[in-house]
C-alpha cells in the first residue's frame, strides 16, 4: 500500500519500487519507468491504463494516448486554451498534457473510482495552478451536469475491467456528448476491439448518426482484424483536419492509419446504430493481451 509521510513529490523523485493501493476497480499499481526518472505506468488489476512523466507532461508513451494527443494538438491553433471534459481519469495523463501545452485551459475530469482519484492525487499530484476539476461520479452522470455548449473537446477513455461500460456506447450517450460540445467542438474516444471488429463498426455507425464528420486512427493490424487493440475515433459537427492527423499518426513510433469519409463508411459495413436498449460493453481483451 502507499506510504504516507514525506510529500508526494519528494517520494516520487526517490522511489525505485512500485507502489499499490486497493481502489474501487481492483488493485491499482504505479510501476516506475526505469528509463525516465519520474515517470510511472498505472496498472489496474495488471492491465496498463496510463503513463505519466512528471518531469515532462508532454511525453505520451502509450500509442493511443499519442493519437489522442494529435487530436488535442489539432483542435485549435497552438497554445490556445481549451475547455475540455475527460470521461475517465486514469493517471490524468491527457489533462496534464493539455495543461502543459495549452496553459489557462479549463478542464473537468469525470472518474467514478474515488479511491483511484485519491491514490493518483497523492502519488502523482496535479499542478495546483492548473484549472482542473475532478469529479468522482459515473461518466454519463457527470456529463449530464455540464452545461450545453461548454466544451471544445470531450475525450472518452473509460474502461471497467478492461471493457467500456455499455451505457457509454449508445446513441443516447453520444447525444449528451453532442449537447455539451460547442458547435465546432470535437469528440475523441479510445475504443478497443478485436476480430471481427463488430464493436468498432457499431461505434462508428453510432457516431455517424450524431456527427457528420468522422475519422478513425488505428494500427494497420487492428484495421485488418488480425489482433485486439485500440482505435481512436474522432467526431465533429465541422470538418476534421484529417490530412494532418493522417500525417502525424503515420509518423508515430508505431505508425498507424487514419480512415475517414467513404472509406470509413465502407468499413462500417452497414452496422446498426447502438441504442441504450441494445448496448453491450466492449469485448474483453483475450488472455495474454497485456503480457
Amino acid at each position: 500500500m502507499a506510504r504516507r509521510g514525506a510529500s508526494a513529490g519528494k517520494r516520487s523523485e526517490r522511489r525505485q519500487e512500485p507502489v499499490s493501493a486497493a481502489v474501487d476497480g481492483g488493485l491499482a499499481e504505479l510501476v516506475p519507468d526505469r528509463e525516465r526518472p519520474r515517470a510511472w505506468t498505472l496498472l489496474l488489476d495488471g492491465a496498463p491504463q496510463s503513463h505519466v512523466d512528471l518531469d515532462d507532461p508532454s511525453y505520451l508513451s502509450f500509442e493511443y494516448q499519442r493519437r489522442l494527443g494529435h487530436v488535442i494538438d489539432l483542435a485549435a491553433p497552438p497554445g490556445r486554451p481549451l475547455q475540455v471534459v475527460h470521461l475517465g481519469g486514469g493517471a490524468f495523463t491527457l489533462a496534464r498534457y493539455i495543461a502543459a501545452s495549452r496553459p489557462r485551459s479549463t478542464q473537468q475530469i469525470v472518474e467514478i473510482d474515488a479511491a483511484l482519484v485519491q491514490f493518483v492525487r497523492r502519488e502523482l499530484p496535479l499542478d495546483p495552478g492548473a484549472r482542473t476539476r475532478v469529479r468522482s461520479v459515473d461518466a454519463r452522470a457527470g456529463l449530464g451536469r455540464i452545461q450545453d455548449g461548454w466544451a471544445d473537446l470531450v475525450i472518452a477513455d473509460v474502461f471497467s475491467g478492461a471493457r467500456t461500460p455499455a451505457h457509454l456506447t449508445s446513441a443516447e450517450f453520444l447525444a449528451e456528448v453532442r449537447r455539451v460540445l460547442k458547435p465546432g467542438g470535437q469528440y475523441a474516444a479510445n475504443l478497443a476491439d478485436g476480430p471481427p471488429l463488430s464493436h468498432l463498426r457499431g461505434q462508428i455507425a453510432t457516431a455517424a448518426s450524431l456527427f457528420p464528420e468522422l475519422a478513425l486512427a488505428a494500427d494497420p493490424t487492428v484495421w485488418r482484424g488480425r489482433r485486439f487493440g485500440n482505435a481512436v475515433l474522432v467526431a465533429s459537427g465541422l470538418p476534421i483536419a484529417t490530412a494532418e492527423l493522417t500525417r502525424r499518426v503515420a509518423g508515430d513510433p508505431h505508425p498507424g492509419r487514419v480512415e475517414h469519409g467513404r472509406a470509413l463508411s465502407d468499413f462500417t459495413g452497414g452496422a446498426a446504430v447502438v441504442t441504450d436498449a441494445e448496448a453491450k460493453a466492449s469485448p474483453a481483451p483475450p488472455p495474454g493481451t497485456f503480457g
